[in-house]
């Protein structure tokens, strides 16, 4: 609204009367030159004053006549430029012949021809109705038009400058005002006297504004049932919608899927492939609530709930998470139109056709506290006042808006909105101006100030019923949805139609926004689709001063990091900075950007761009533009279109325009210019605007080192990094050498290539910093990316300050937050890249003890790991560093700090394999590897290290370990105490019936105890060899050997004698004893000491044992061995040794192999231990339970 202001301003009727009557006077003299400048040698004022020139009996009476009412048709087009509202058009066509009343009696008298009154009383009424039917008519379309049409080419770029203090104030003066507006009129009377005085101040005359220029994409599409309401998550990515089926639906709209099927040439189709593109979202729950239509749900995030509202009556409140039904209850009698959720009280607002909106409050079961009565028709909609949550304002088919308090059942006041039902309601979020808009029946939508209960303007456009409406949260816009099908976007201040949606899915039914979010969603016949306006990234800039400038809105703000102490700057936490409103800009800001040396500042929008002073906000420069960028020297270029670029110098004087042969999308600059196009991008010098290069990639943003020879492009999904070759270049432009299309091939370098995704980036020093799309904050040296922080929200890079080092970011509600990145770290890495290593180690002092593993990490990827040990500071990371370099003692002491067991195994295990057997060991004392120990003894020989191991394991529980070192040692009743103490008494028979037989007795009385609680008949099948001894061969002897058998069980010799005791190899006890004998004998016979065996007897005992082993191996390959895996406990039984000569066979084995221990021996033994005495002692079980007994096939 322009000129419906209720601020009495005299200046401004005055101004408007001036104009209308030098316009109108203006207006007859072209008209009398016209149809009198024949007839009449000289005109004069005569014929414009004297009431005796209008008469009808001659022809230039008549002339005179026709240019009064030509200029009274005029006056009427005068009027809609000067006035705008037709409220006072007949006011201002009475003032205006009052004037020239007044004119003509002091030129002429009192006028007393009839004619002259008839002429000008019809030139009256010509002017004021139909200046009021133009005005109507434009009131109904969109306001403000464009003033002056004809005349705007020519002022635009007209910049006049004044020497007034008032002027002085405002470097851009901008026409919004009414005053203002009445000044290009004005002008065209008083131009030469206004062009003279010459100040330092410019003011530009805009005529009309440019359209706001958002970028809408479709981010969603479902087809659905009808959709009668659509709400958005504040937190999840999810897209609420009830549908008139009775269901309500939660979409996820980050989890679609693209499908792309190919068409194949046919007749129905052009001769090419055709593509077509499926979009297939994620349904996250759906709700069968009712078979009646759900008209109204809603998020309630802070209780995990949706609550919906259905024709029905019923209101239904589920948890999303659970799915579960948490309220059902009946709230109306009548069908249910909307639901509203509190913001933050535990209240939820109903509107039914009962005319009745209905308070519920969830903390009291969902109580009804208040109800609220006054409308005579359907309630529509119900929402809450942003600004003011205790009031809430109600749409009624009974065609007014009524505004309640929730403390009182009667309304605050009443609006008569339309001339037919009223079907939506919405406030204006921001809080500058007290607004509601309201969509109708009778095909409009109207914005009122709620305050002075007025219309502020009426939106007309639709050409049916308008059912949804909203002002964005965010954006300077209005959205309206109506049953035509189409979704218009006006301008929430000028109320300009910016652009219309049609997707073609039949009747818009609701529209869905959100606070911080740029998303609309929307609800039609036939689905709900998403659009995302604009872009989310903060419009702001920072120079290399820290001083910040952002935009909101049109609103200009400014804030100082060096403000603060560095004391008070906390990586990640928000800046407490004080914010300074710097101006205000004439058009919306979609892009703001300092130059480099931080002088000016270039805001760009709206088809437009200023440049203005940094400090002072003033205007210095301005043109049209769709994009605008800065060169390194202070250059800049902006795209008019995509076929014309402009190049301007450092003093705004344009030097030179390009028209590239393809379609440039978009430009970037740097140290040079960049223009891109859908897969290509060509960069040109400044200069002269010569190719440089072309590079086949799709760009989505481009950024420069401040060197100038580094450049990062962002695509899709990766980056790349290019080092520009200047020699190259200057050799190519010096020497006149031709460029072709694709440019100077070797003008850049590839240096690496990163796959993820840049949001925001800028360049420190050789290291590039960005932002990528899991919202990390990392940094890119030499190929190598180190991501410094996780960022907890969506957040932007601004810039880098050297002497705080420290980059800052800024986050959608313009928050400034810092994260430590140090400078000297980054120089140091970019002079290891660069091959520099003695400044680097030079460097290296200045960098923080606490980066240091930062700086290893870097070395080691770099392939200097000997250097990262050096520098790395954490204990784990130089113990990984130090067994990858092989450095055991390194490794050692880091272990000997920490007292890891899991380094300690780890060191222990190399240690081993490079044959260092005493660190070996100590490694695994320290880390309690008994297993890894009982390899080592037994392959070692260390009957000493045995008995510690055997100490050890049975402390720590390890029975196996400590078994098998006892059984090794010879300590063969250790051994069977050991087994009764773990109840294992079964292997405790088996052990006592080979190598002890004199406790099998007490070993099976043991076991018939624990084998009765089991099964008593299995106990008592068990035989006692004392109580039957003719079940068991050879059994006195075995007994009568046992004592001498425990002599040289626990004697241990050394490996060197190993020959002097391979006569030993006997099997069993009984089979010992007969060689003892046999030996016994030779003694007597020869004299001979049993330790001083001859030549010729011992080749016999070689050749015997020869024998005898070729014997065995005989035996082995005809009987061999199968193992059955069929026991719990990892036993198995082992087929063919069925007799106890072949147990004792085993069992011999054994213990000769624990007598006898060499290395090798050893090792063999130690194999055969672990996988084969588990298997023979779950043998043995079934075998003693015969003991001499005969069992009957049942038995069996």
């Amino acid at each position: 609204m322009f000129y419906g202001t209720a601020v009495w301003d005299p200046w401004l009727i005055v101004g408007q009367i001036i104009c209308l009557q030098c316009s109108f006077y203006l207006s007859l003299g072209v008209f009398m030159i016209l149809f009198l400048g024949l007839r009449v040698p000289r005109l004069s004022l005569v014929y414009f004053f004297d009431y005796a020139t209008l008469t009808t009996s001659t022809v230039t009476g008549w002339c005179v006549i026709a240019s009064f009412l030509f200029t009274s048709l005029a006056g009427a087009v005068y009027m809609i430029f000067v006035v705008e509202r037709a409220r006072k058009c007949l006011d201002f066509s009475a003032t205006l012949y009052i004037i020239h009343l007044y004119l003509c009696i002091l030129n002429g008298g009192w006028p007393s021809s009839m004619a002259w009154w008839v002429v000008n009383g019809t030139g009256l009424a010509v002017m004021a109705l139909l200046a009021e039917y133009l005005c109507i008519k434009r009131e109904q379309r969109e306001i403000p038009m464009d003033r002056f049409h004809s005349m705007s080419e020519s002022l635009r770029d007209v910049q006049i400058q004044i020497g007034s203090p008032r002027c002085q104030q405002h470097a851009h003066w901008k026409l919004e005002s009414p005053r203002q507006r009445l000044f290009p009129v004005a002008l065209l009377f008083f131009l030469p006297a206004i062009i003279k005085p010459i100040s330092a101040r410019d003011i530009r005359f805009r005529l009309a504004k440019m359209p706001l220029r958002l970028e809408i994409k479709r981010k969603f599409l479902q087809r659905s049932e009808r959709v009668k309401s659509v709400d958005l998550h504040p937190t999840e990515p999810w897209i609420l919608a009830s549908l008139y089926s009775g269901t309500v639906c939660i979409w996820n709209y980050q989890t679609q899927v693209s499908l792309i099927i190919d068409i194949l040439y046919s007749s129905l189709f052009i001769t090419r492939d055709t593509y077509v593109l499926l979009l297939l979202q994620t349904m996250v729950k759906s709700f069968e609530v009712t078979e009646l239509p759900v008209r109204s749900a809603k998020f309630v995030s802070r209780k995990q709930w949706v609550v919906a509202g259905a024709d029905d009556m019923f209101i239904r409140v589920y948890n999303y998470n659970t799915m579960d039904k948490i309220k059902v209850f009946e709230a109306h009698a009548d069908y249910i139109r909307c639901v509203a959720v509190h913001p933050t009280l535990p209240y939820v607002l109903s509107s039914s056709d009962d005319m009745l909106i209905k308070l519920w409050d969830w903390e009291k079961d969902w109580v009804c506290t208040q109800i609220f009565e006054g409308h005579s028709h359907y309630v529509m909609h119900v929402t809450f006042n942003p600004k003011d949550t205790n009031t809430f304002a109600s749409a009624s088919l009974d065609r007014s808006i009524k505004i309640w308090n929730l403390g009182s059942p009667d309304p605050n006041f009443t609006l008569d909105a339309h001339l037919k039902g009223v079907n939506c309601v919405d406030y204006f979020t921001g809080g500058d101006k007290p607004y509601l808009i309201t969509g109708s029946d009778d095909h409009t939508a109207k914005v009122w100030d709620y305050q002075t209960k007025t219309c502020v303007q009426t939106l007309d456009g639709h050409t049916h019923n308008v059912s949804a409406v909203c002002f964005h949260p965010e954006l300077p816009i209005i959205i309206t949805g109506s049953e035509d099908g189409t979704v218009r976007i006006w301008h929430a201040t000028t109320y300009r139609l910016e652009n219309t949606l049609n997707y073609g899915l039949e009747r818009v039914w609701a529209i869905g926004h959100i606070k911080g979010s740029h998303r609309v969603v929307i609800g039609y016949d036939e689905g709900s689709t998403m659009v995302k306006l604009g872009r989310e990234i903060p419009v702001a800039s920072m120079d290399n001063s820290g001083k910040i400038i952002w935009a909101k809105h049109n609103e200009i703000h400014t804030v100082n990091i060096k403000s603060v102490g560095t004391d008070e700057v906390t990586d990640g936490e928000r800046l407490p900075l004080a914010v300074k409103e710097l101006g205000t800009c004439d058009l919306y800001p979609q892009s703001l950007k300092h130059n480099p040396n931080g002088r000016f500042v270039v805001v760009c929008g709206d088809g437009e761009y200023i440049i203005y002073t940094a400090l002072a906000w003033r205007n210095r420069s301005f043109g049209s533009a769709l994009e605008f960028v800065w060169s390194s020297e202070g250059e800049h270029a902006v795209r008019e279109s995509s076929s014309k670029i402009k190049i301007f110098s450092k003093n705004f004087q344009e030097k030179k325009t390009v028209r590239p042969t393809f379609s440039a999308e978009r430009i970037f600059g740097g140290t040079l210019l960049a223009m891109c196009s859908s897969d290509f991008i060509c960069f040109y010098e400044w200069a002269e605007c010569r190719l440089i290069r072309r590079i086949d990639v799709t760009v989505k943003n481009l950024y420069w080192a401040d060197s100038g020879d580094l450049v990062a492009i962002a695509s899709d999904s990766s980056f790349y990094i290019l080092k520009l070759n200047r020699d190259i270049i200057s050799s190519y432009m010096d020497g006149g050498k031709e460029i072709d299309e694709e440019g100077i091939e070797d003008a850049f370098e590839l240096l690496n290539e990163t796959n993820e995704r840049v949001r925001t980036g800028l360049w420190v020093g050789d290291c590039f910093i960005y932002t990528n799309s899991s919202w990390r904050l990392n940094y890119c040296v030499g190929g190598e990316v180190t991501t410094m922080y996780h960022l907890d929200r969506p957040m932007y890079l601004l810039g880098y300050l050297a002497n705080q080092s420290r980059v800052y970011l800024i986050d959608k509600e313009f928050n400034i937050i810092g994260y430590t990145l140090l400078l000297s770290l980054i120089e140091y890495k970019t002079l290891v890249m660069r091959g520099d290593l003695e400044q680097a180690n030079q460097v290296l002092p200045s960098i923080p003890k606490e980066h240091h593993n930062s700086v290893a990490h870097f070395l080691e990827s770099r392939g200097m790991t000997e250097d990262a040990l050096e520098v790395a500071t954490d204990p784990d990371y130089r113990f990984e560093l130090a067994i990858q370099l092989g450095r055991l003692e390194v490794a050692k002491d880091i272990a000997v700090e920490a007292q890891s067991e899991s380094k300690w195994k780890q060191l222990g295990e190399l240690a081993m394999s490079t044959g260092k057997l005493g660190m070996a060991e100590e490694c695994m004392r320290h880390a309690v590897d008994l297993s890894g120990l009982l390899l080592l003894y037994s392959s070692l020989g260390d009957a000493e290290g045995l008995t510690k191991l055997a100490a050890l394991a049975k402390e720590q529980g390890k029975n196996n370990v400590a078994f098998v070192c006892l059984f090794m040692l010879g300590q063969v009743e250790d051994c069977l105490h050991l087994l009764v103490e773990s109840n294992r008494i079964p292997e405790a028979a088996l052990i006592a019936r080979s190598y002890l037989p004199s406790r099998v007795s007490e070993i099976v009385a043991l076991w018939r105890k624990d084998l009765t609680k089991i099964s008593p008949k299995a106990a008592e099948s068990l035989a006692d060899p004392e109580e039957y001894p003719n079940l068991f061969e050879d059994w006195q002897v075995a007994l009568s050997l046992e004592e001498r058998a425990a002599e040289t069980r626990g004697v241990h010799p050394p490996a060197g004698d190993y020959g002097s005791h391979t006569h030993r190899d006997y099997t069993t006890l009984v089979e010992a004893f007969r060689i003892m004998q046999i030996e016994e004998e030779e003694r007597l016979e020869h004299g001979d000491v049993l330790d001083e065996v001859g030549g010729e007897g011992e080749e016999e005992n070689q050749e015997a044992e020869e024998e005898s082993g070729d014997g065995k191996e005989e035996n082995a390959e005809e009987e061999g061995v199968v193992v059955d895996a069929d026991s719990t406990d990892s036993a198995v039984l082992v087929n063919g040794n069925e007799s106890e000569e072949q147990w004792g066979h085993l069992g011999g084995l054994l213990l000769n192999a624990s007598t006898n221990m060499t290395y090798h021996r050893a090792s063999v033994c130690i194999s055969v231990l672990v996988f084969l005495l588990p298997y023979l002692f779950k043998r043995l079980i079934k075998k003693i339970l015969c003991l001499g007994t005969v069992l009957t096939p049942q038995q069996e």
